[in-house]
């Protein structure tokens, strides 16, 4: 299976090392996993001017990094989103490019999702996992898992662990 991480941490600390264990289950499972740091990128969030879906052929307008994300997307049979939580949700590097699918509708041979998920705080999550749904219900996509890792877990063998097992059993 051809998993796609999305992750959106714009700093290389607790959501790196959920995607690194994620990624080493996964693999060691036979998955092909791609991973994209959308947290590094530089990705505008979505115009709604419709020029990928009435010139664009599903291209969008806006040249920028999102141009990288885009075959992967096209490719995946999972999708994987992965963030820490700032002011309550996903950052807003992710969240751009979650908005840009918008260009292809869809990762079109995906299947299904996952998602990883840190903050310093217990009682975060309920922005972000409402999104997820959300994502999860208009592609279609089967729900394999939520990983929640907070302070003081971060980082931690037994969190760590959660990531690997998730990759593991995608």
């Amino acid at each position: 299976m051809k998993i796609t991480v999305l992750a959106g941490s714009p700093r290389n600390v607790n959501t790196t090392a959920m995607v690194e264990a994620f990624k080493e289950g996964a693999e060691g499972a036979g998955h092909e996993v791609t991973v994209l740091n959308v947290g590094k990128m530089k990705i505008a969030g979505c115009l709604a001017c419709e020029y990928c879906h009435t010139k664009g052929d599903g291209e969008c307008v806006q040249k920028d990094d999102m141009a990288k994300v885009y075959p992967a997307l096209k490719e995946c049979d999972a999708l994987v989103l992965a963030s820490p939580i700032y002011y309550f949700t996903l950052t807003a590097q992710i969240q751009a490019a979650i908005q840009r699918i918008y260009a292809i509708d869809h990762p079109p041979k995906a299947t299904k999702a996952a998602m990883m998920l840190t903050s310093m705080s217990p009682d975060v999550y309920e922005g972000a996992i409402g999104e997820y749904k959300g994502i999860l219900e208009y592609m279609g996509l089967e729900d394999r898992g939520v990983v929640m890792i907070k302070d003081p877990e971060n980082g931690t063998d037994e969190a760590l662990d959660k990531c690997r097992e998730l990759g593991k059993n995608m």
